[in-house]
């Protein structure tokens, strides 16, 4: 099914898992040659999808030097900047594409190569939050220029939307009766009603490959092992609720922005919390910050005049595949210096899932889970060159190109502001079964058997009982 025709060119800036799972995607479902497409990517991994799919590639490291000589000629107006790399800053590109009129999105907000880990940046200034901070204040010089889609893979993405379904999806168990919200302020409202005080973007990836296990001095992952070394070595981040009883001792609040999120003093791929999915059950995760967790607390926060009267707490609570793991204990224990190697595993995968969904926790019905269940077996009957964890990215970044084509002047947008019913439609019949359970699970379940803890047993919602100490 074709979704949408395209006229313009399109440049895919990085060649990863991601672009290399999009790319047959997008020729599935957009209506444009193949010649109107161009790679360019500072790595050969790739160059052989490329050339199955006759598409020109360009092996070419965008730096701060040389990116717009590169782009300049192969963008223009109505064509469209798909940003897949990692170490390119989004903003600069962003600014370009508006410049030459030219549509974009990307699937984070990245800096400049060394942004991540910059030792003369302060732990709020290498943050989320201030990469995101510093993308929205693009907002009114472009607004109704181009549509720009900001951070539209699957987490940050895919699951602004699934929150939005199951917001609905409470709403009419719960016998809230309630049309459909047409805005940020409706939606804002609906969960207040609700009363959803936490949400987790609660992720378990069981992918395994059984004849090749991780080897020493070796990061495994399912999906980009820079991208997930570089946002795991941010300050942990999370979106912070108005039920909020006490910050933690080592976090805090930025001093601007929009002040939906606080950061704590260590790195998110140190920092553990409890969290619960339907089929794996109670978890650690880890509270690796992730662009939705800022975004989504922002965009559901009431205000009563100047002061918040209603904000949910927001952030990822993810458990990698086991190898990746195992490769987060080996670089933790080296004080995140990278490995010498790193193997994207794709191929050699033998079985497994990514059950990939939103937690929403306080409401009456206590806990509920919506979200993707999809294993390797299903992944690769529905599109080559993917993998369970990468489909979800790339469904949702074709979604995010599909919107952007049918809203081509809508400037700069985050998923939270997108229609979630087209982005569904669109994404649906690749991410296997999607499943809401409702559980009576809390943090506070099974706690204490063993040694005393300092809980608050008044409200199990408390972001300290979460926390794993």
């Amino acid at each position: 099914m074709k979704h949408v025709s395209f006229a313009g060119r399109l440049v895919i800036v990085g060649f990863g898992s991601i672009g290399q799972g999009v790319l047959p995607l997008i020729l599935r479902h957009i209506d444009m040659p193949a010649e109107r497409i161009v790679i360019v990517t500072a790595e050969e991994r790739g160059h052989d999808v490329a050339n199955e799919y006759g598409i020109r590639f360009e092996k070419i490291a965008l730096t701060r030097d040389n990116y717009r000589s590169v782009l300049q000629p192969l963008l223009g107006k109505g064509d469209y900047l798909l940003n897949l790399s990692v170490d390119v800053s989004s903003v600069a590109l962003i600014e370009l594409a508006q410049e030459f009129g030219a549509m974009y999105l990307d699937t984070c907000i990245e800096p400049w190569a060394g942004g991540y880990t910059d030792p003369s940046k302060t732990p709020s200034q290498r943050s989320n939050y201030a990469l995101r901070d510093s993308a929205r204040t693009l907002i009114e010089k472009y607004r109704n220029g181009p549509t720009a889609v900001l951070t539209h893979g699957a987490n940050p993405g895919l699951v602004s939307h699934f929150v939005k379904d199951a917001l609905l999806n409470i709403a009419k168990d719960t016998g809230v009766s309630i049309a459909v919200p047409k805005d940020r302020a409706g939606w804002g409202a609906l969960a207040q009603t609700l009363g959803v005080k936490v949400i987790h973007i609660a992720e378990r990836d069981t992918q395994v490959a059984e004849h090749k296990p991780k080897e020493r001095d070796e990061f495994v992952n399912t999906w980009s092992i820079d991208g997930f070394v570089g946002e795991g070595c941010q300050p942990a981040e999370l979106g912070w609720g108005s039920h909020e009883k006490q910050m933690p001792v080592d976090a805090r609040r930025h001093d601007f922005g929009c002040d939906s999120a606080i950061y704590l003093l260590r790195p998110g791929a140190g920092t553990k919390v409890r969290t619960w999915t339907p089929l794996e059950g109670p978890f650690h995760g880890f509270l690796v910050t992730h662009n939705e967790a800022i975004s989504i607390s922002d965009y559901y926060t009431v205000k009563s005049g100047d002061k918040v009267a209603y904000r949910p707490t927001v952030h990822y609570a993810y458990h990698p595949a086991d190898d990746a793991v195992l490769s987060v204990h080996e670089i933790a224990g080296k004080n995140w210096e990278m490995q010498s190697r790193k193997r994207l595993m794709m191929d050699e995968i033998t079985s497994g899932m990514d059950e990939l969904g939103v937690l929403l926790m306080g409401h009456k019905k206590g806990a509920y889970w919506y979200g993707s269940r999809l294993t390797i077996e299903d992944a690769r009957r529905l599109a080559p060159h993917n993998n369970a964890t990468s489909l979800q990215v790339t469904v949702a970044v074709l979604g995010g190109l599909i919107w952007a084509m049918e809203n081509p002047n809508a400037g700069l947008v985050e998923a939270d502001e997108l229609d979630h019913a087209r982005i569904m439609e669109i994404c649906r019949p690749y991410l296997g079964e999607m499943a809401g359970e409702y559980s009576d699970w809390t943090p506070l379940q099974d706690r204490e058997t063993l040694f005393p803890e300092d809980l608050d047993r008044n409200d199990p919602w408390q972001f300290k009982n979460f926390r794993v100490i």
